[in-house]
């Protein structure tokens, strides 16, 4: 499982998305992808509650503690390595969250278009 290149959408060096809580596929802090991720963890996100309830209503309950692998459970303000397909999903529905785009891994724009990458982006 060697990671991809750690480049982001901006063509750049990927930048830490979070190390607490740490995220990545890699539990690296960055949103570092491999053809084993079969998910796409690529989009840095910064939670919000809007978000968190919309990804537990459609099944994946990301702000529950689960102890039992080490997960204390998302919270607003947490940025964190999203599922390329469920935040394109989140934009869909108008509930996305904001992405940090030097943490965002270039293999999202496979899954979600560059313009509504930067339609949700962070202000600098």
């Amino acid at each position: 499982m060697e990671p991809e290149d750690s480049i982001n959408v901006l063509g750049e060096a990927l930048e830490l998305c979070s190390n607490d809580p740490k995220t990545g596929f890699f539990r690296d802090g960055h949103c570092n992808t491999c053809a084993a991720d079969h998910g796409s963890h690529t989009v840095c996100a910064v939670m919000t509650a809007e978000f968190l309830a919309f990804s537990k209503y459609v099944g994946n309950d990301l702000s529950t503690p689960r102890p039992e692998f080490g997960f204390a459970g998302l919270k607003p303000g947490d940025q964190w390595c999203l599922c390329a397909s469920r935040f394109l999903q989140a934009a869909d529905e108008g509930c996305a969250p904001r992405v940090k785009l030097t943490a965002t891994h270039q293999r999202a724009l496979e899954i979600v278009p560059l313009d509504v990458l930067k339609a949700h982006a962070l202000a600098h």
